[in-house]
């Protein structure tokens, strides 16, 4: 396979930083309580680190006999998706996480939004301004709030709001049923009105993904460009923040798109229980999206399985790790399979429908329980009989979508 210097160079910074990184970003299981964006992508084991080996690994010559990718980044990456940002290898500088710019606008009725870009269904202005394309999103305005640009450029949001305030909390079920959790507090709540999504009315009424970050607070009370924000006033996601260069630095999320490793950000979910579990805002408003359809006409959502009971003994250093019985019992992320993603696929969509599955009693008394990693696989399973639903019950959709736009795609 081919790889490049890039990657190589990439892959020798995180092969010194992931010690430091374990040491540091470990999440135990008594720590699910606090707020914050807890472990990054880059974790201590090969059950919380997908970044690509080298592909000079078995081969007799070094690394540096092997030519540059493919220019179609559909046969073989690095490639990030979402240009307007930075992703960070260096262990200096927040590893695993992306820099996007920082925008600031206004609600009609005065108080101050913070927020990024991340998603469009304008291609043009995907294009020339790093976001990614998603045309599904044309069909997501019952969920997305209105807004309007004013003369500076600034939106002037018509609805929704988030408080920042509230205690990040989740208490797992029992030590062999972690999930369903006990109990579960979002970090940041949404009223009714609010959604990431908004539809400008006067630019075409075209649909950007636009996540708010911090909501009715002055700029130097959420100024930390060296990292420790205030999570009472900033998203759980928020490595660090600042108002004068006008960027905020996000914590990455692992996880797999037709067998690829990819990296991507959680900033949303219509479910508070799943929001609190991701460290993401609870949207209400994304409850009016119509969830099950997938790739049929009209639908505004890509599917995300995520496995329940997935292998999880040993933590991290399991290479066949997954789901949330692992994540609610070591902390670090269930390494969810995304479907279709910029660069793979035209069905795109940063709202996520999620599918739970849950392995049969029998396939894990047989051993067949492993880690999956693309959507049709998951898909023969459940029709084989070895993947149900939560219970046994019907696979399908939970009626619930969490916002989580892709970032970077690392094979």
């Amino acid at each position: 396979m081919y790889t490049n210097r890039w990657l190589h160079s990439a892959l020798k910074v995180v092969q010194t930083i992931s010690t430091t990184i374990a040491a540091t970003l470990v999440l135990p299981l008594a720590a699910l309580a606090e707020s914050g964006p807890g472990p990054g992508p880059l974790g201590s084991g090969p059950g919380c680190n997908f970044f690509p080996a080298s592909a000079s690994i078995g081969t007799r010559v070094d690394q540096t006999y092997f030519g540059p990718p493919p220019t179609d980044p559909s046969l073989v990456g690095p490639v990030q998706t979402l240009r307007s940002g930075t992703v960070s290898f260096d262990r200096n500088s927040f590893p695993g996480t992306v820099t996007l710019p920082l925008y600031k606008g206004y609600l009609k009725s005065g108080e101050t939004v913070w927020y990024v870009i991340t998603d469009t269904d304008d291609e043009a202005n995907a294009e020339a301004l790093g976001f990614n394309f998603s045309s599904k999103l044309s069909y997501s305005t019952p969920g997305a709030r209105t807004g309007n640009f004013n003369s500076q450029g600034e939106i002037i949001f018509d609805q929704g709001k988030v408080d920042f305030s509230p205690e990040r909390q989740v208490q797992p079920g029992s030590k062999e049923r972690p999930f369903p959790v006990a109990s579960a507090q979002p970090g940041s709540v949404g009223d009714k009105d609010y959604s990431p999504l908004v539809r400008i009315l006067n630019s075409g009424g075209r649909v950007y993904n636009a996540p708010i970050v911090a909501f009715n607070v002055p700029a130097d009370k959420i100024n930390f460009p060296q990292g420790n924000p205030n999570y009472k006033l900033v998203h759980d996601e928020v490595v660090a923040i600042d108002t004068e260069k006008m960027t905020v630095t996000l914590n990455l999320v692992n996880g797999f798109s037709f067998g690829r490793p990819v990296w991507y950000v959680s900033m949303d979910s219509s479910d508070p229980t799943v929001a609190a579990i991701e460290g993401a805002t609870s949207a209400p408003a994304l409850q009016k999206i119509e969830v099950g359809g997938d790739d049929s006409f009209s639908s505004a959502v890509e599917r995300i399985f995520i496995a329940i009971n997935g292998p999880s003994q040993n933590g991290c250093k399991n290479p066949q790790r997954q789901g949330l019985y692992a994540a609610l019992t070591d902390g670090y992320r269930p390494n969810n399979v995304l479907g279709g993603i910029p660069t793979i696929a035209n069905d795109y969509s940063p709202l996520w429908d999620i599918n739970l599955y849950e392995w049969t009693q029998d396939a894990v008394n047989n051993g067949d329980r492993t880690q999956l990693r693309e959507e049709f696989h998951i898909l023969g399973l459940v029709e084989s009989g070895f993947l149900t639903g939560p219970n046994g019950s019907e696979f399908g959709s939970t009626g619930i979508i969490n916002n989580c736009p892709i970032v970077f795609r690392l094979l």
